[in-house]
């Protein structure tokens, strides 16, 4: 009796599983798509390598989108989002919105790597029905359906663009911008050499020594002239009256010379 009781347990716990998987009917459970996510460390389909800056890179980026009908918009040096819309029928539309940042190299000075992301949002028109009633005294209410002219977009998916020729038609078009676009060649460090001038060259040589340039206006020279002429006059009246005094000091020393050699002699 007991060995009955177990084979019929057994059996039963077999069967509840299958009971289930028929009430959910016989549709498997889809695996997430985050589970195809490897993390791998091979090289990313999604960044490219380039011999530039990561500032010009980005900026060959912004060209690059631009070119292509592109609304960016850049914020940061490293950083540049852009979006662009396209409707494939009149009753979808979607969004194309790029998103790159730039980052220094990892092997060598004056590198970067561009990481790209390409996101797709689906979007489609949407109809709503409104019904209105109306009253009739014999019928009653009566409800009509009533279409509505306010349709709107719906969001209906959204994707990340997967790895592919999208991505590496991108990256060869911002390699062109990078070898057209004039850059700027930063001078490395170590070749740059500085010697301090001497004190004496600095403050004490005439030529660099700026010489003042007064600039005055007619009137400002004619007022100036009146008053280097007043200074004149007055320099030469008081040259005479000098003049005068020493003159008189003279006469006067003789006699009073006379008068005392007159009182001295017996």
């Amino acid at each position: 009796m007991q060995n009955l009781l177990s084979h019929l347990m057994f059996r039963l716990s077999l069967a509840v599983p299958l009971l289930a998987l028929a009430a959910c009917g016989g549709k498997v459970a889809p695996t997430p798509s985050y589970q195809a996510e490897m993390f791998s460390t091979a090289a990313s389909p999604f960044a490219h390598n380039y011999d530039a800056t990561s500032q010009e890179t980005c900026e060959a980026s912004r060209r690059a989108l631009l070119s292509q009908g592109y609304m960016t918009t850049m914020t940061q040096p490293d950083t540049v989002d852009a979006t662009k819309n396209f409707q494939p029928t009149p009753d979808t539309h979607v969004v194309v919105s790029f998103h790159v940042v730039c980052t220094p190299g990892e092997n060598a000075s004056n590198t970067s790597i561009a990481y790209v992301n390409a996101v797709q949002d689906g979007y489609t028109l949407k109809k709503s029905d409104t019904s209105a009633s109306v009253g009739l005294s014999v019928l009653g209410s009566l409800s009509l359906p009533i279409r509505s002219n306010s349709d709107s977009m719906v969001k209906i998916s959204s994707e990340t663009v997967p790895a592919g020729k999208f991505y590496d038609r991108f990256f060869s078009l911002v390699g062109h911008y990078l070898r057209t676009v004039p850059r700027s060649s930063p001078i490395p460090g170590e070749n740059v050499s500085s010697q301090a001038l001497a004190p004496s060259l600095i403050l004490n040589s005439p030529d660099l020594t700026p010489t003042p340039i007064v600039v005055q206006t007619p009137a400002a020279s004619s007022a100036a002239r009146a008053v280097a002429a007043s200074a004149a006059s007055a320099a030469t009246a008081a040259s005479a009256v000098s003049a005068a005094s020493a003159t008189s000091v003279t006469a006067a020393v003789p006699a009073s010379a006379s008068a005392a050699a007159s009182a001295t002699t017996p």
